[in-house]
């Protein structure tokens, strides 16, 4: 019963979706050109649904339609998830559907999404010759390099600007000295946010799959998994693995990982907080768990997948990790943990993929108890005003995220292709 309350749910935020003229866009209005907040990620639920036949690719239409009917922003003040990039994904994963829509418009961001990769990869090898720190937004999965790589993946794994991004990100993985301290190629001086944070001083190594060394991990893997290899490529995995066991904490129920690692704590090898931190894909065990499955899976690596595997699980039965959970968003909350649960169950190994997919009906109820009524949950759902419609946040992503783990199929659309975890 479970499954059929979420996809009641799901049809109804659709509905209440379904005209972009009419459709309640709260928050939405002001972020139109943003794949995580804005229209862009709003068309990627109706595409989802049409590739699925759930619902008619007019509406899919329409809304790709009113996100490109403004100026898309392209360039230095574009990334992944904003302007240009973010539209040529959701556009992408129409036309993979649709034999010879939208190619002459996909043609044209591509041509500018191979010179934006040009000018940032070049941006970044200057950097690093000059002995400086990276910014997160040059390499992370929502603003950086590893966001435009997983959209090269997808439509040119052959690319010479895939290439690129992918030797940047073996560079990238190359230990740094700095201020006479030995530190990850990816550590930063400013706070998770990119602005200076007091908490932080001397800066951090960020885990994050949104702004961490997670999306380069994963990115990394994924490549490999499709046969694209540059020199070095290996070796970066291991890096970042070794990274990543080293800052591997105990919570008692099985491993979980920080969300970034201060440089106090790099200093004296210990980690010093001990709240409990929630699961999420964007930061924490289940995003961080995904794309250490990835690399395992990579590289051949049974014993990683199953400590990974079995790592995820513990965090999706581990009622402290999952009371830090507080909303159902597909970014941070219980549709994004069942979702990122159904892809790696997918891909794991027979012994814990039956223990993956065996979490995920307390993770959907969590969305939406079996008793609940879907039109109210899918209204207050659409009228919060904080979150609003959107992708990561709000109520198109928390429907799309539904569809997989509710179903048991993979993504007809590769949609979740933008959060590198497949």
């Amino acid at each position: 019963m479970t499954a059929q309350a979420v996809l009641d749910l799901a049809d109804v935020v659709a509905e209440q979706l379904a005209d972009p003229h009419t459709a309640y866009l709260g928050p939405a209005v002001s972020h139109r050109q943003h794949l995580a907040y804005g229209l862009p990620g709003i068309a990627l639920l109706h595409i989802e649904r049409a590739a699925a036949c759930l619902g008619p690719w007019q509406r899919a239409h329409d809304w790709l339609a009113a996100a490109s009917r403004e100026p898309l922003t392209s360039g230095p003040d574009s990334h992944p998830f904003y302007g240009a990039p973010a539209f040529a994904h959701a556009l992408a994963c129409a036309a993979d559907h649709l034999p010879g829509a939208y190619q002459r418009a996909l043609d044209t961001l591509d041509r500018q999404m191979a010179d934006d990769v040009s000018r940032r990869v070049d941006a970044a090898h200057r950097r690093i010759d000059a002995g400086l720190l990276p910014a997160l937004a040059e390499f992370d999965t929502i603003r950086g390099l590893s966001g435009y790589g997983s959209y090269l993946l997808r439509r040119n794994p052959g690319s010479a600007a895939l290439r690129a991004v992918l030797d940047y990100c073996v560079r990238l993985t190359q230990p740094i000295t700095h201020d006479g301290e030995n530190l990850p190629g990816w550590w930063t001086e400013t706070g998770p946010s990119g602005r200076p944070d007091d908490r932080l001083r001397g800066g951090h190594a960020n885990n994050g799959m949104a702004h961490g060394i997670g999306g380069v991990l994963a990115l990394l893997a994924l490549a490999a998994r499709q046969g694209t290899f540059v020199d070095g490529h290996d070796d970066a995995l291991g890096r970042i693995l070794v990274w990543l066991d080293r800052c591997r904490e105990d919570t008692g129920r099985g491993p979980a990982w920080p969300y970034w690692v201060t440089r106090d704590e790099l200093r004296t090898g210990r980690l010093t907080s001990s709240t409990p931190r929630r699961p999420s894909w964007c930061y924490g065990t289940a995003g961080l768990a995904r794309a250490q499955q990835l690399a395992a899976l990579a590289r051949g690596d049974d014993g990683r997948q199953l400590d990974t595997e079995n790592a995820l699980v513990a965090a999706l039965t581990d009622p402290v990790q999952l009371k830090a959970t507080t909303d159902n968003a597909l970014c941070h909350g219980f549709a994004g943990l069942a979702h990122v649960a159904a892809r790696a169950a997918d891909d794991a190994h027979p012994s814990t993929a039956g223990q993956l997919r065996a979490t995920i009906p307390a993770l959907l109820a969590a969305v939406q108890p079996p008793d609940a009524d879907p039109t109210h949950a899918a209204t207050t759902l659409m009228q919060d005003e904080e979150r609003g419609p959107g992708l990561l946040d709000g109520a198109a992503g928390i429907a799309l995220a539904l569809l997989a783990p509710s179903t048991a199929e993979p993504p007809r659309s590769t949609w979740d292709a933008c959060l590198l975890i497949a």
